[in-house]
C-alpha cells in the first residue's frame, strides 16, 4: 500500500550539456549542485562526456542496441528523483550532442523522463544567456512526459559571470538563482513525499479522462 514515506534525501542529478570541462554550463551546473547540497539533498554532479552517444542511427539501434553513454543516463535518471541540465544555446536552439542523447534514451522503455521533474538553466556570453535554447529544450523533454519546472534561469554575460570560488558576480542573481533551486526542491519533495496524490496527463482544457494517463510518447 502506498505510503507518504520518502526513504532518504532527495536525489538530483545535475549536469552542464557542453563538452568543454571548464564551460560556463559547466560552471553553472556545479554551482546549482552546491546549493543542492546545502539544502540537505544529493545532489549528483554529471558531465556531458559522462553520456556519450553516436549519432542516433535506428539500424544500430537494432543490430548493436542501445549505446552506453545513454544507458549511463538512463541509470543515472532512474536513481534521481529530479534533474538539472545547464545547457548553452545553440544558433538559438539545443545542441545538437544533448538533442541527440535525449533522443536515444526515448528508445528505453519504460521512460525514464517520464514524471520526473526538471530545471533548466543556462550560460551564454550572449545578453540572453541562452534562454532560446532553454524554450527549445522544454519541447523534447514535456513530450516525453518530463515535469519541466516553469521557472527557468539564463545567465547573461558569462564570461564575466563567475567569481574565483565558483558564485555569481551579481548577488541579485545569486540569490534568484538560489531562490529557483529551493522553490524546485519543495516541488519534487512534495511529489515524492506525498505518493498519494494520483498522476494525470490532460491533452486538452476539460479533458477528464479515467486513464492514468493519457497515451501520449512517454509510454
Amino acid at each position: 500500500m502506498p505510503t507518504d514515506a520518502h526513504p532518504g534525501p532527495l536525489r538530483v542529478l545535475v549536469f552542464g550539456a557542453s563538452l568543454r570541462a571548464e564551460s560556463a554550463n559547466a560552471r553553472l551546473g556545479a554551482l546549482v549542485a552546491r546549493m543542492i547540497a546545502d539544502t540537505g539533498a544529493t545532489a549528483d554532479l554529471a558531465a556531458m562526456r559522462d553520456f556519450g552517444t553516436p549519432p542516433y542511427d535506428g539500424d544500430v539501434e537494432v543490430t548493436e542496441g542501445l549505446p552506453e553513454g545513454a544507458l549511463a543516463l538512463r541509470d543515472r535518471l532512474k536513481s534521481s528523483d529530479a534533474f538539472v541540465i545547464s545547457s548553452p544555446e545553440y544558433n538559438a536552439s539545443v545542441p545538437g550532442i544533448l538533442k541527440n542523447t535525449i533522443d536515444w534514451v526515448s528508445r528505453v522503455q519504460p521512460q525514464p523522463f517520464k514524471t520526473k521533474h526538471a530545471l533548466l538553466v543556462s550560460a551564454s556570453p550572449s545578453l540572453s544567456g541562452g534562454n532560446r535554447g532553454l524554450w527549445a529544450l522544454r519541447v523534447p523533454l514535456e513530450h516525453l512526459g518530463t515535469r519541466v519546472y516553469p521557472d527557468m534561469f539564463s545567465l547573461a554575460k558569462a564570461h564575466q559571470g563567475f567569481t574565483e570560488d565558483g558564485r555569481l558576480s551579481d548577488s541579485g542573481l545569486q540569490e534568484r538563482l538560489a531562490e529557483t533551486v529551493a522553490a524546485f526542491l519543495r516541488l519534487v519533495e512534495a511529489d515524492v513525499r506525498y505518493v498519494c496524490l494520483q498522476r494525470r496527463w490532460y491533452e486538452f482544457p476539460g479533458d477528464r479522462t479515467e486513464a492514468p494517463v493519457t497515451q501520449r510518447a512517454e509510454d
